[in-house]
C-alpha cells in the first residue's frame, strides 16, 4: 500500500508533451563514381537537412528513441546527449534522473516515466534543428528512403543508395528536360502555347535548382543551426 501511495505521489511530476555520356570522377584511390552517382552521394549527405524530407527521430523505431531505451535500460544518459546541444544537456539530464526514480515504482510507471522520457528527448532534439514537435509516431511508420539511408550507415556502403537515388534525379531531370524541348517547338505558334513552354522552362528550372541547393544544404533547419544563411530559391 504504500508502495502504491508512493506511485501515485511521484506520477504527478510527469508531465507528458501530446505536441510534433559520363565522366568518371574518381573519389578515393580504389572507389570511381560517374557523375551522376557524385550527385547522388551529394543529396544524400545533405538528406537530414532537407525539412522536405519526412523526419524519423521522432518514431518509435528511430535512432533517438532506440538509443534513449538502451541508455534507460543501462542507467547511463551519456549516450543520448549526443541528439542534443551542450546548453540542453541539463534538462536531459534532469528528465533522465526523474524517469529513473519513477520507473522503479511499477510497471505501469515504467511505461508511463519512459514515455515521458523520449518525448522530452525528441522534442528538445527536434527543436535544435528548428523544426516543430507534433508527438511520437508509431514504429513501422519510417519512409523506404530514409530506412534507406540507415541501412546505408548501419552498412558502410552507400552505394546501393546511390544508385536508387541518382536513378530518380536522372528520371526526373529527363522528364522535365524533354518536356520543355516539346514545348518549346511551338513557343510561336500561339500565346497558350508559347504559356506551356514557359511553364515547362520554370518547372525543369526550378526542379534543378532545388537539387542543387539540397546538395549544397542551402535550404535546411540543419543550415540555419550551422549559422549558414540560406539561398532563395529562383524567381520567375
Amino acid at each position: 500500500m504504500k508502495r502504491t501511495e508512493q506511485s501515485k505521489a511521484e506520477l504527478p511530476e510527469i508531465s507528458l508533451i501530446n505536441q510534433t555520356k559520363r565522366d568518371v570522377i574518381t573519389m578515393k584511390p580504389s572507389k570511381t563514381y560517374t557523375l551522376p552517382g557524385l550527385l547522388a552521394i551529394l543529396l544524400v549527405l545533405a538528406f537530414f537537412a532537407a525539412e522536405k524530407v519526412t523526419p524519423h527521430c521522432d518514431t518509435m523505431d528511430g535512432p533517438v528513441i532506440t538509443e534513449a531505451k538502451i541508455a534507460l535500460e543501462k542507467g547511463n544518459v551519456t549516450p543520448v546527449l549526443k541528439w542534443v546541444r551542450k546548453e540542453d544537456e541539463p534538462e536531459i539530464k534532469k528528465a533522465f534522473e526523474k524517469t529513473l526514480g519513477v520507473r522503479k515504482l511499477s510497471p505501469q510507471a515504467k511505461d508511463l516515466a519512459d514515455m515521458y522520457f523520449f518525448e522530452t528527448l525528441v522534442r528538445i532534439h527536434r527543436a535544435a534543428e528548428g523544426a516543430g514537435y507534433t508527438g511520437l509516431k508509431p514504429a513501422g511508420q519510417v519512409e523506404p528512403v530514409i530506412a534507406a539511408a540507415d541501412k546505408a550507415i548501419a552498412t558502410g556502403s552507400l552505394d546501393d543508395l546511390a544508385k536508387e537515388i541518382s536513378t530518380l534525379i536522372i528520371s526526373g531531370m529527363r522528364q522535365r528536360f524533354e518536356r520543355v524541348m516539346k514545348t518549346k517547338k511551338h513557343i510561336d505558334d500561339s500565346v497558350e502555347a508559347g504559356r506551356e513552354y514557359v511553364e515547362a522552362y520554370v518547372k525543369f528550372v526550378h526542379y534543378v535548382e532545388r537539387l542543387h541547393n539540397d546538395a549544397l544544404g542551402t535550404a535546411a533547419p540543419h543550415a540555419k543551426a550551422e549559422g549558414k544563411k540560406p539561398q532563395p530559391e529562383h524567381q520567375h
